[in-house]
Parts: structure tokens; C-alpha cells; sequence
């Protein structure tokens, strides 16, 4: 089964053919990182004028790469929610168009069990034949989510815990700001970090009941300590910080919040497992999944490839393949609805 899968709920516009769920035969990504790095995140009416511009050419370049044709593609996959209001708009009247057009059935694909089931993918070249076992549990991390999630079975989602405030992601971006380092913040918070002691500063753990998490104290904590360290008020705008900051400072803050964002993904995983004694395998997903220290946590977990953890089509079209196996009907052209939050819970 061949299925395109459209992805454009933030700032990258994608495209992909997947066959039967795993194997990647085309992945065309578009990011928009360089035009809101100056921006410092991401601006949605730009966000989505890009997508406008982007969406068509990024299809056509996925069916060219897959060397297929429209009467080759069972199906496309569009990503519906969460995300930003005006990209999913995008992506989702391109899918619709394009299903009517073509008379192909149309999915409707959640963000997050795109992002866990980039862990079925395969490359061409990849012979890893290991997929997780049920039941599982999938730590979902990105900029927008930062959630648990119990799996009994393809398709069936409960989530098991979840952040009251920032999403993991969304703190690196913050503290990556407040550091003077470029967005996104993920990867420039771990480039820094190399050069660091992550020990240098003691930075809390935020303690929420059960399998929750918070992260917004843990940035107000970075910004504090950076305030002390370099010998100003708590009034003192956090965005002049960086002129005040010597260059291993920022190593050294930046590894000891990473450490500490790791530490407590980790803490609440552990508790996870022994809540769940059943469960066969681990899964990590989303782009904070790309993080070194992170996968260096979970030696045993299950990881997409790094190039895989970002948003793209394959892990869209992946999702729908197995939708399709659980007996989920497709979605009519003329009325799929998009929403920027939703449940991943069905």
C-alpha cells in the first residue's frame, strides 16, 4: 500500500510516499527555521503564506523521488491537528483538493501518532527489522507536547501523563534565548552544551504529582540563575542577559539545563515503567527525541532516526497505514476539520 503524507502544522512543509507503513520510497522537507531564526520562533501568518508557497512543489518532488505516479498512491494522509490554525489550513485544502481530483481516500492523521510512529520507519538502505512490542509506552517530546502515552495496540492511545504548562521543547527554546543562542533551541542548546559542566549549576526538579510535568519553573529557575550569576536584578530584561554572559558561562548553562530537562523526562519514565509493568518496549518521539543526551538516557528505547524525529510526511503517511489496519474509515474531502488542540486519545 502506497500512501502519500502531507505534514505542515508548523514551520516545515512535507511530503513523503510510504509503502506499507515503513518503507520510505520519497521525504521532501521544506524548513522554514532559516526565515524565523531571526525571529527567534515562529511568526503563523508567515508560517503559513510559506506553506502556500511550498506545498505544491514539495508534493510533486515526493512523487518524482518515489518514481510514482497519481494512479501509483492508495491514499493520502494529511496531518489535521494539533498545530498552527494556518498551516494545517494549508495542508489540509491541498489534501482535500488533491483526494478530489484524483479520487484517492483521504486520512486525517494527529500530529502526535505521527510522531510516535516515525519509529516504524525504515529507510531504504536501513536492515533494522526490530519494531516495538505491544504494549508499549512512547514519551512524546517536542516544542508543542510533552505527554506519556499507554499503547495497547496500533491506533489505541491513552495518555498517562502530560505537562500542565511549556512542553519540553518549548522551554529549550526559552532558555536557549535567554542564553543568546540562535532558535531553534534544542539544537543549539546541545551544540553549546558540548563545551560545559553540566554540574556547574544545581537547577530544580519541578515536583508534579503522578506521571505530569512542568517545565515552566525550570526555565524561570535558568533565568534567575543567570540573573545572579552575572550580578543583576531580577528586573533586568531577560533578552540583554547575553551581552553580559562570558562564552563558557553559556556552555556551562546550557549543559546544566539540558542535563536537568533530560533528568526529569528520565525520573518520569522510571516511574512509568513500574506503573506499567507490562509494557514490551519504549518509545521516544518527537523532534526533542533528536537529542544526544536524551537517547543516551534510553539506551534500550526505541528512537526514529534523528532525520526522522522532526515533523515530515513519512511519519504522516506511517500513521495512516495503520490506521487503515485498524479499521479506521476515511474522512470526507468536503468535511475534514482542522484543530489546533485535540486529544491524541480516541
Amino acid at each position: 500500500m502506497l500512501i502519500l503524507g502531507i505534514e505542515s502544522s508548523c514551520d516545515e512543509t512535507a511530503a513523503a510516499v510510504v509503502r506499507d507503513g515503513r518503507e520510505i520510497l520519497s521525504n521532501v522537507v521544506v524548513s522554514q527555521i532559516d526565515i524565523f531564526a531571526e525571529y527567534g520562533g515562529v511568526i503563523p501568518e508567515v508560517a503559513a503564506r510559506s506553506h502556500l508557497e511550498a506545498v505544491l512543489p514539495v508534493i510533486d518532488k515526493a512523487l518524482t523521488d518515489a518514481r510514482c505516479t497519481w494512479d501509483d498512491i492508495d491514499a493520502i494522509a494529511v496531518t489535521h491537528a494539533p498545530g498552527l490554525l494556518g498551516s494545517l489550513l494549508i495542508g489540509t485544502l491541498t489534501a482535500r483538493t488533491l483526494a478530489i481530483l484524483h479520487d484517492k481516500p483521504l486520512y486525517a492523521v494527529h500530529h502526535l501518532k505521527s510522531h510516535v510512529y516515525a519509529n516504524w520507519l525504515s529507510s531504504k538502505d536501513v536492515q533494522d527489522e526490530t519494531y516495538p512490542c505491544f504494549p508499549i509506552l512512547a514519551l512524546v517530546v517536542s516544542g508543542g507536547h510533552t505527554q506519556i502515552l499507554y499503547m495497547k495496540a496500533h491506533n489505541q492511545f491513552e495518555i498517562i501523563g502530560t505537562t500542565h504548562d511549556d512542553a519540553v521543547g518549548e522551554c529549550f527554546d526559552k532558555v536557549a534565548k535567554i542564553l543568546g543562542l540562535p532558535y531553534p533551541g534544542g539544537p543549539a542548546i546541545a551544540k553549546a552544551g558540548k563545551d560545559g559542566d553540566a554540574n556547574k549549576y544545581k537547577l530544580p526538579h519541578p515536583k508534579m504529582e503522578g506521571l505530569d510535568f512542568s517545565f515552566s519553573g525550570l526555565k524561570t529557575a535558568v533565568l534567575r540563575a543567570v540573573q545572579k550569576e552575572v550580578g543583576v536584578s531580577i528586573s533586568y530584561p531577560s533578552h540583554k542577559l547575553k551581552e553580559l554572559l562570558k562564552p563558557q558561562q553559556i556552555a556551562d548553562f546550557a549543559a546544566s539545563f539540558q542535563k536537568t530537562a533530560v533528568d526529569i523526562l528520565v525520573e518520569k519514565m522510571r516511574s512509568a515503567l513500574i506503573q506499567y509493568p507490562d509494557a514490551k518496549s519504549v518509545v521516544i518521539a518527537g523532534g526533542v527525541s533528536a537529542n544526544q543526551e536524551l537517547r543516551n538516557a534510553f539506551p534500550d528505547a526505541f528512537f526514529p532516526e534523528p532525520k526522522y524525529s522532526g515533523d515530515n510526511g513519512a511519519m504522516v503517511a506511517a500513521a495512516c497505514y495503520y490506521e487503515v489496519q485498524s479499521g479506521v474509515k476515511p474522512t470526507d474531502p468536503y468535511k475534514l476539520n482542522i484543530y489546533p488542540r485535540i486529544s491524541i486519545e480516541n
